[in-house]
């Protein structure tokens, strides 16, 4: 813990948005002895978390129920509960359209944390978003709806979410957070904070140091998936098995981080991070940044290449994708979770739908809610009557031992299968 200064913790946290970063940050802090209130405009989250009923898999119900029974923490979608806060925090979804940042649920955060604004209260923005939006598109919001200036009347910093859906080894408590804030006071307000909520913070020097530090991040990862992506098909032209070569690879003790292929990058962070740092140099500095670029076009492609895939394995045994029988084995994006936000497995889904399959998919993970096509378990009775599987998201709950003996034919993209009837990206 790295705390600037010793505090008692202050009696009332909002934190704005109750999903995959909002709802752990709300339960931590209820744990941890803060009121919180818990606001999200979603009026069904809403009601199921008052229920007790956790949405995302690294929540459980009881962790919830306990947060509710200790009466300090109140999930609403009424902003009048907001008032009197201490220190809000905004986790609310920054989705690129069109490849253009769209911050209009940052900004409405703001506008309704503005009403409530008091002297001496902290704000901090975790959204991920391109350096700057802090301080130039945050704060003027504030400033004009409450009439309080940041700095002189109230705290304002910057700290990126690091949340990584099912990582039981990394979480909100363990990962360093990084801090920052417009000025020494603001970023002490921040750090004391997220001392009270995780083991180690990580102060910066300023709000765009730290937006960079979050684009950075997830910029590293999605260059580097490229290219073994990129570097995958070509190997595949080449007959090469790529995998040997990264597991060979990854022997070497310096200067390699292994990445490994897949079917296309997904969620939250990958599809779309890099582009806000992309868009605002172009936008600044009238420059493309080149390596963000390719990175998008390898990754977005992808999914087309795995429908190309299995076009040739079919060619190849004289079928037609139109009316064969195709499952697909894990539609999230990210292994044992439900979370299928800009997930590869989608595009996959639609694309071999369009060109006639007859399309079933299996994900214990998920519900069903949002899922356009049939949801079936991946048992040897489905398994057998598909005239291909493919291998989209090795969830641990999938029996691979029955997938190699059952199917017929398999087009594995994350290694997880072997033999004779298994083909691997």
């Amino acid at each position: 813990m790295t705390a600037m200064q010793s505090h008692s913790p202050p009696r009332k946290l909002v934190v704005v948005g109750q999903g995959y970063v909002g709802l752990p940050l709300a339960l931590r802090a209820v744990e941890v002895g803060y009121d919180v209130v818990g606001f999200d405009l979603a009026t069904d989250r809403i009601k199921q978390l008052a229920d007790g009923d956790s949405y995302i898999e690294d929540i459980t119900d009881e962790r919830l129920s306990a947060a509710l029974a200790t009466g300090r923490y109140l999930p609403t979608d009424e902003s009048g509960a907001m008032a009197g806060f201490d220190i809000a925090v905004i986790d609310v979804p920054t989705p690129l359209e069109e490849g253009v940042p769209n911050l209009a649920y940052v900004e409405s955060a703001a506008a309704t944390l503005g009403c409530h604004l008091r002297p001496g209260a902290t704000v901090v923005l975790e959204s991920t978003s391109y350096p700057g939006t802090t301080e130039e598109l945050m704060i003027p919001i504030l400033e004009e709806i409450s009439g309080l200036q940041a700095g002189r009347d109230f705290h304002v910093g910057y700290s990126p979410e690091r949340i990584d859906p099912g990582n039981a080894t990394y979480t909100l408590e363990n990962t360093p957070k990084v801090v920052s804030g417009i000025d020494q006071a603001s970023l002490a307000a921040v750090d004391g904070f997220y001392s009270d909520i995780v083991e180690t913070t990580v102060a910066v020097s300023g709000t765009r140091e730290a937006e960079l530090t979050k684009l950075l991040e997830n910029t590293f990862r999605h260059v580097n998936i490229a290219l073994v992506n990129e570097l995958a098909m070509f190997a595949a032209d080449l007959d090469i098995d790529v995998w040997e070569a990264i597991d060979a690879a990854s022997t070497k003790p310096f200067g390699y981080l292994r990445f490994t292929p897949g079917p296309g990058v997904g969620g939250h962070c990958l599809p779309i991070d890099p582009s806000y740092l992309s868009w605002k140099v172009r936008r600044s500095l009238g420059q493309p940044f080149r390596f963000v670029e390719l990175a998008n076009d390898v990754n977005e492609h992808m999914p087309d290449y795995v429908v190309r895939r299995l076009m040739l394995s079919f060619n190849r045994m004289g079928r037609a994708i139109n009316g064969s029988r195709v499952l697909l084995l894990g539609l999230a994006y990210k292994r044992n979770t439900g979370d299928a936000r800009e997930a590869p497995g989608t595009v996959i889904a639609r694309s071999l739908a369009a060109l006639g399959a007859d399309l079933r998919i299996a994900d214990p993970h998920l519900n069903g809610d949002g899922v356009s096509f049939p949801l079936v378990e991946a048992n040897a009775e489905e398994l057998q009557a598909a005239d291909a599987v493919i291998l989209i998201t090795d969830h641990d709950a999938f029996d691979y031992d029955l997938i190699a003996q059952a199917a017929s034919f398999v087009l594995d993209t994350r290694n997880r299968l072997s033999g004779p009837n298994v083909e691997k990206l």
